[in-house]
């Protein structure tokens, strides 16, 4: 099979079809997937019916999967986290965010299926980390390669949303226990491509380092609103059985919560990267 690539933008994100994702790939296929996304940077399959454990097998063909230490898993593919807005509290999605930089080495890249959406709204924006770097000008983007910033897990999953029984509260501190507060780059290099890329997001992000708290707070809000400026994104209406593959490394993502009291079932598979550099 050839893929079919049509691009959604001009910064990001391209349709895909001409592929099964439940079947085992190809070597050419899996290399020709993994070249559009270096390319588009987010990828959307229509009517892809997965189930778990080919999430799981597809993602796994780009890297090992990483286990959440908060969100509900499939029971016997726990490398799947489920979404579900009728089980769990989801507003953290509902903000600009890159997945999971609270860890030392941040997802390369997510697999998310959609398994039961609602008849309207529940949309999710993608933004281009790369497009907002080379957008910035000369001497601001020199100013931010010398940064770092500080990424905290509590931020996105405070107590008080995810410590209300004593179950959920012994999983909460182990989890922040286990992902202490760390620092990365605030401009990474992706290392296939070689580009740069704003990597901070509302969603982690708590603090430039070598900044004052003031210069600190300054810069972080000017950096969260022009990473997400309507010409860096693309905005993707799901259907039941999409699936989207994402480059985590460069992108951003947001969650529109428009649709309660409708449910929203989502599955994701997440690969884990490399430190950032």
């Amino acid at each position: 099979m050839t893929l079919s690539i049509s691009p959604l933008g001009t910064a990001l994100g391209a349709q895909i079809s001409g592929v099964d994702l439940a079947a085992d790939l190809s070597p050419a296929q899996r290399d020709a997937i993994e070249q559009a996304l270096l390319d588009h940077q987010v990828l959307f399959f229509r009517d892809q019916p997965l189930t778990p454990n080919r999430q799981a097998r597809f993602a796994a063909q780009f890297g090992d999967l990483h286990i959440h230490p908060i969100y509900p898993k499939v029971a016997d593919t726990p490398q799947v986290l489920i979404l579900d807005t009728a089980v769990t509290d989801v507003r953290d999605n509902a903000i600009w965010h890159t997945d999971v930089t609270f860890l030392p080495t941040p997802a390369l890249g997510a697999v998310l299926a959609a398994k039961h959406v609602p008849a309207y709204g529940g949309d999710t924006l993608w933004a281009s980390g790369i497009a907002a770097f080379e957008a910035l000008s000369a001497p601001l983007r020199g100013l931010l390669e010398g940064l770092t910033a500080t990424h905290d897990f509590t931020h996105s999953f405070p107590l008080e949303r995810f410590g209300s029984t004593a179950e959920d509260l012994a999983r909460w501190e182990a989890a922040r226990r286990d992902h202490p507060p760390l620092s990365h780059p605030v401009v990474r290099t992706h290392p296939v491509s070689g580009r740069k890329a704003l990597f901070v997001n509302e969603g982690f992000t708590t603090r430039i380092d070598e900044l004052a708290p003031s210069e600190s707070e300054a810069l972080l809000k000017l950096l969260f609103a022009h990473a997400t400026r309507p010409e860096f994104t693309v905005r993707w209406r799901w259907q039941a059985n999409d699936v989207a593959f994402w480059d985590n490394r460069v992108t951003q993502h947001y969650a529109v919560d428009d649709y309660r009291p409708q449910r929203r079932v989502m599955h994701r598979a997440t690969i884990l990267g490399d430190a950032p550099f």
